[in-house]
């Protein structure tokens, strides 16, 4: 080998060498910087303190633990795990601090009780003072707290161990095996499966069969039972109609609810029911009531109200007692009817509305007043029954017999038949009445004005004629057995009897007091609705009238 071949070789190698050295003394102080140094790395150890001291937290294992120097945590690696009682955190790694109790775990923190609880989360800060953990998640995903079927997700939860709630204070979900909700705000207990929402709150059925929605402000709500406990203002929809709650509970796995402080349920149909307390089954699409009930139907407009009932929407049905009262309110002025029960109701013969009122009925509106033992209005025919002493008022017009039906068209009177006896008097003056009695009487009527009069058999008539000068100086007697009779306002127009009778004329002056009235004649003025209150009056001569015999019209047989 010549001498400069040798040259070239030494130089070559001595410069790779140099580089290498170079190379060696630049990385050095990195290398040496992640070797701890053998004074400040402890290997891990587990401690044999008693582990079921609630208020310790106790490192169980770590891959690495080093204690850094001035720092008064602990370094952990790999393989983290802490226990608190019955709770086990893990991670990847965390700074403890032995003093307090307190630990900042970073990644895959989950924490563990039993089988049965599991928290996941991707950061942890736990203060030992206030037994108070909170989880932190990474952008795009979210704290997940499960309890069995329970899933509580977030972006930070916060767990109070001492008591055992978790909560949320930056929106959030629960869901369970029945249902989904969200609030801005939340609690959770694991313990107790007692949960509080505030805020947005958001309560709906995960059910496909089910279309329950719940909205509020504040909710308390149990996983185990699936009660939801309304506090404050609550809407609830679902396939049956809407409730209006202030408070009360909502059974969502039962569709039941206890409703109070007049909470209002709305039907699909537009009818509304209200009261101080409601039994509400969805399902069966019944409620009860108890107190101030109110059960409004917008489409007839009408409504019954009493101190207790009930109505069923699936038939369509109702029934109300004590102080029981329905309202008719199509027109201006409203008729108030009570009896001291009212049942509404579907008949499944032809599908038609039917109303019954029974016993001690009495009714009021301002043009037309009545009373009777009992009372139907079938819609079918807009037909009202009245059985038992019916009586009604019209002005000074007052009616009565053993039954009377009245035809309503919009509600207003367009015809009424007495079939079973029929006796009308009005008052003229002081003693004087205008009187009429028979068999069967047909009125038929003019926008509430008597406008034809059908009488048939056993026709008896008293009237008192107005003189020219407006005054009453005679009575007029007429027997027939037929009387058919036209008017114009309250004035006769047409009058005629069957067979022709003359009447028997009376100077008032010659009457005595048995040429005053037909033998039937009874003046009822002292029983007569007054008002809307009044209804609900029922005097002993109204007792006594219903206890008494009704008017008979066969003729005696003769010996």
């Amino acid at each position: 080998m010549s001498k400069s071949h040798n040259r070239r070789y030494f130089n070559n190698r001595h410069g790779a060498v140099l580089v290498a050295l170079c190379l060696v003394a630049l990385l050095m102080p990195s290398i040496f910087a992640q070797i701890p140094s053998s004074q400040n790395r402890v290997a891990p150890s587990i401690p044999s303190a008693n582990r079921y001291q609630r208020d310790r937290v106790f490192l169980e294992f770590a891959d690495q633990l080093e204690q850094r120097e001035g720092e008064e945590f602990q370094v952990l690696i790999g393989n983290v795990q802490f226990r608190k009682g019955d709770m086990f955190m893990y991670c990847d790694s965390a700074h403890f601090t032995q003093q307090n109790n307190s630990l900042n775990a970073f990644g895959n923190v989950r924490m563990e009780q039993g089988d049965s609880l599991f928290v996941y989360a991707d950061e942890l800060d736990y203060d030992g003072q206030q037994e108070l953990a909170i989880l932190y998640a990474d952008e795009g995903k979210k704290v997940q707290l499960i309890n069995n079927d329970v899933k509580l997700e977030t972006d930070v939860f916060n767990y109070d161990l001492a008591i055992d709630l978790g909560y949320y204070e930056v929106g959030g979900v629960l869901t369970d095996k029945q249902n989904k909700l969200t609030s801005l705000q939340g609690e959770y207990s694991p313990s107790t499966k007692d949960a509080n929402f505030y805020l947005d709150v958001h309560l709906n059925s995960i059910s496909e069969n089910d279309s329950l929605d719940m909205y509020t402000d504040t909710l308390t709500y149990n996983t185990q039972t699936h009660i939801a406990d309304l506090v404050c203002y609550t809407e609830i929809y679902n396939n049956r109609g809407t409730i209006l709650a202030q408070s009360g509970s909502y059974n969502t796995d039962l569709n039941t609810a206890d409703l109070y402080n007049r909470s209002l349920v709305i039907t699909n149909e537009g009818n509304t029911l209200t009261g101080d307390t409601i039994y509400y089954d969805r399902n069966n699409g019944y409620g009860e009531v108890f107190g101030n009930m109110v059960l409004t139907d917008t489409t007839h407009k009408s409504s019954v109200h009493g101190d207790y009932g009930f109505y069923n929407q699936l038939t369509d049905s109702a029934f109300v007692t004590g102080h029981a009262c329905a309202k008719e309110f199509s027109k201006g002025d409203t008729l108030h009817l009570h009896g001291k029960t009212i049942r509404t109701y579907i008949d499944r013969n032809d599908s038609t509305r039917i109303m019954v009122a029974h016993p001690r009925v009495r009714f009021y509106r301002s043009d037309l007043q009545g009373l009777c033992d009992s009372l139907s209005f079938t819609e079918r025919d807009t037909i009202l029954y009245m059985h038992h002493h019916p009586i009604v008022w019209s002005g000074q017009r007052q009616i009565f017999g053993n039954t009377i039906h009245i035809h309503l068209n919009d509600s207003t009177v367009d015809w009424a038949k007495l079939p079973d006896f029929a006796f009308v008097a009005e008052h003229i003056d002081e003693e004087f009445y205008s009187q009429l009695s028979g068999k069967k009487m047909l009125a038929l009527f003019d926008d509430s004005h008597l406008s034809h009069l059908e009488v048939d058999g056993n026709v008896q008539v008293i009237f008192l004629p107005m003189e020219n000068d407006s005054t009453y100086n005679k009575l007029a007697h007429v027997e027939s057995s037929f009387l058919t009779a036209d008017f114009k306002g309250n004035t006769v127009e047409y009058m005629r009897f069957q067979p022709e009778t003359p009447a028997k004329m009376i100077p008032i002056y010659l009457s005595k007091k048995k040429d005053l009235y037909l033998p039937q004649f009874k003046w009822y003025e002292n029983i007569r609705p007054t008002s809307p209150q009044d209804i609900f009056n029922i005097p002993p001569e109204m007792e006594q009238l219903f206890n008494a015999p009704e008017v008979s019209t066969r003729r005696r047989r003769t010996q």
